[in-house]
């Protein structure tokens, strides 16, 4: 089996905080905690979770726009966590970012086709030619009018600047791209647009998604695998047809029972979830979900939970329906797991649900 385009082990972020009377002189935010997972060529791995779990801050580390604690993030199989800014320069081309607001993440004083050739313009020289030939190229990529390269992003709608990110993005031909909240700021019918965009761009290109997202109906319809992420790590991760069925982890359950239903007929039953998310500076012992799990017991209190596989490629972080064999001397780690059978095409389920 090749190796996976993107593997991530034991990634860690700790936020220090200046000395206080009430936190003492170590405090720190505990962002992300120990988090593993991998991604195949032309894949999308979702994360989901509340606000303040750690999904941004992922995003930030697997660009390297901020630093690791501890832990490595590996493309190709070389870690890009611990190379220098020279050598890390040649790998931005390999992975780029979307980013959540496209009002904010693109140049006002640039125009679609500076803000789309800017990128490989930091690598090489291109003529007046070669630049606008690569802009309109993108842009019907994109789904755009070539004219359009000469408009700046204030002339464009919401959607055409996200159309023009996402192009942007494109532009050094990269094998990963994250999506940090591609699409949340976007009204629901252009989202779909974007949604079925990217999932053109992924079968025309080959390229990786890692989809970050809280919108639990666009990750049911753009991913292949689903992490769920609680106060900083994974509690369970599942190709994403075998979580919407069934959930395993409390949390899971409770995060997708606690989503919209567009249908006002339809019977939901209530979040089982009570109390609000811990603060990462002072997180609970053992589970950090225990506080609010109503199936906690005292293990769950002293013991952090291992993610272990239970089977169909999923693998979950729970005392009570995952516990980890007796027998077992290590977790088995989430990178080494690979998800039996082809992960179904998500188009077929985006086209068959008006998500407006």
């Amino acid at each position: 089996m090749s190796a996976p385009l993107l593997k991530v082990e034991n990634l860690t972020k700790h936020f220090p905080l200046g000395a206080r009377i009430f936190r003492g002189p170590g405090a720190v935010v505990r962002a992300v905690e120990d988090v593993s997972f991998s991604v195949e060529a032309g894949e999308t791995l979702c994360i989901v979770g509340e606000s303040g779990c750690g999904k941004s801050t992922v995003a930030r580390l697997l660009m390297r726009l901020t630093n690791p604690t501890r832990g490595r993030v590996l493309i190709d199989g070389t870690d890009i966590a611990g190379v220098t800014k020279q050598q890390l320069r040649a790998w931005r081309r390999r992975i780029q970012m979307v980013f959540q607001d496209p009002y904010s993440s693109l140049n006002p004083r640039l125009t679609a086709g500076q803000i789309i050739t800017e990128p490989v313009e930091n690598f090489e020289r291109l003529s007046r030619a070669r630049r606008e030939a690569l802009a309109a190229d993108l842009l019907r990529k994109v789904g755009m009018s070539p004219e359009m390269m000469h408009r700046l992003p204030s002339e464009l709608s919401g959607g055409q600047r996200q159309r023009l990110g996402i192009a942007r993005a494109l532009a050094l031909e990269p094998s990963l791209i994250i999506a940090d909240e591609a699409v949340s700021a976007l009204d629901v019918s252009v989202q779909a647009q974007i949604l079925n965009l990217l999932m053109d761009l992924q079968e025309e290109l080959g390229v990786a998604f890692v989809f970050i997202s809280h919108d639990l109906r666009v990750v049911e319809h753009i991913g292949h695998r689903v992490a769920v992420m609680y106060l900083g790590r994974i509690v369970e991760l599942a190709p994403c047809e075998a979580l919407f069925a069934k959930q395993i982890h409390p949390y899971t359950e409770a995060l997708i029972a606690a989503a919209p239903v567009p249908d006002p007929t339809q019977v939901r039953l209530e979040a089982p979830i009570e109390g609000e998310v811990p603060s990462p500076i002072s997180p609970p012992s053992g589970c950090a979900f225990h506080p609010r799990c109503p199936l906690a017991v005292e293990r769950c209190h002293v013991e952090v939970p291992a993610l272990v596989p239970i089977g169909d490629g999923r693998v979950v972080a729970c005392h009570v329906r995952a516990p980890a064999k007796e027998s077992a001397t290590e977790p088995v780690a989430v990178t080494d797991l690979s998800v039996a059978g082809t992960a179904p095409d998500p188009r077929s389920a985006l086209e068959a649900v008006n998500l407006a």
